[in-house]
C-alpha cells in the first residue's frame, strides 16, 4: 500500500459538502469526518472497490451531522438523522432521487455491523473507516505511516471523549437507537482505548 493520502475530490457538490460540515461540526468531529474520507478511499482503491469518490465525500462529510445540536432528531437514531439531512443536501446540489437515495443509504449503513460491499461500496467503506477510527477495528487496513501522516494533517482533537459523550446523550434520550445498543455492547471501552489516541 502506497502512504500517500487519497485526493480529496474537487467538486462543486464536494466543496459544499465541506462548507456545510465545517460550519456545523466541532473541529474534533469534522477531522474525524475528513479522516473517515481518507481511511474509506485509501482502503478501496488498494482493495479494488469500486467505489463513487464525490458520493463518499459528502458521505463521510454528513455521516454524524445528526449528532449535532442543530441536526439532532428526538425520534430517530442520529444515523438516520444524518442520512435525511444528507438525502436534503443531494437535492439541494442537484442530485437525481436515485443518487440522493445511495447517498442516505451509505450514511445509515456507516452504523451497520456488516455492509454487503456489492450492493453498498460507499456504505461498506464508511462503516469500516468509521469502525476504525472511532473503535479501533481493522487498525490492520494500513501502516504505521500512513496513519501518522492521515492524523498529522487531521488531529484528533479529542474525538475520543466528545464522540463518546454523544453517544451517551442519543442513548439516553433513544434507548432504541444504534448509539444505545452500541454502549450496551461495550463500544465505551474501545472508543477511550482506539490505538490511534496512543
Amino acid at each position: 500500500m502506497t502512504d500517500d493520502l487519497p485526493e480529496i475530490p474537487d467538486t462543486p457538490a464536494c466543496v459544499s459538502a465541506l462548507d456545510v460540515a465545517r460550519a456545523y461540526c466541532s473541529p474534533a468531529l469534522l477531522n474525524h469526518s475528513v479522516r473517515a474520507y481518507l481511511w474509506a478511499a485509501a482502503y478501496g482503491t488498494e482493495h479494488g472497490v469500486d467505489f463513487d469518490p464525490e458520493l463518499m465525500w459528502v458521505a463521510a462529510m454528513f455521516h454524524d451531522i445528526g449528532l449535532v445540536t442543530e441536526f439532532d432528531n428526538r425520534t430517530v437514531g442520529f444515523d438516520h438523522a444524518s442520512g435525511h439531512v444528507a438525502w436534503v443536501f443531494g437535492a439541494g446540489a442537484g442530485w437525481p432521487e436515485p443518487r440522493r437515495r445511495r447517498l442516505a443509504e451509505a450514511v445509515v449503513a456507516h452504523m451497520l455491523d456488516e455492509v454487503d460491499v456489492s450492493a453498498d461500496p460507499e456504505g461498506f467503506l464508511l462503516e469500516r473507516s468509521t469502525s476504525m477510527d472511532i473503535s479501533g477495528r481493522y487498525m490492520d487496513d494500513f501502516t504505521e505511516d500512513f496513519k501518522a501522516e492521515t492524523l498529522k494533517r487531521y488531529p484528533r482533537l479529542g474525538i475520543a471523549e466528545e464522540f463518546l459523550a454523544c453517544f451517551r446523550a442519543q442513548a439516553l434520550h433513544k434507548p432504541d437507537s444504534s448509539p444505545a445498543a452500541s454502549l450496551r455492547a461495550g463500544i465505551a471501552e474501545r472508543i477511550l482505548t482506539n490505538a490511534l489516541d496512543r
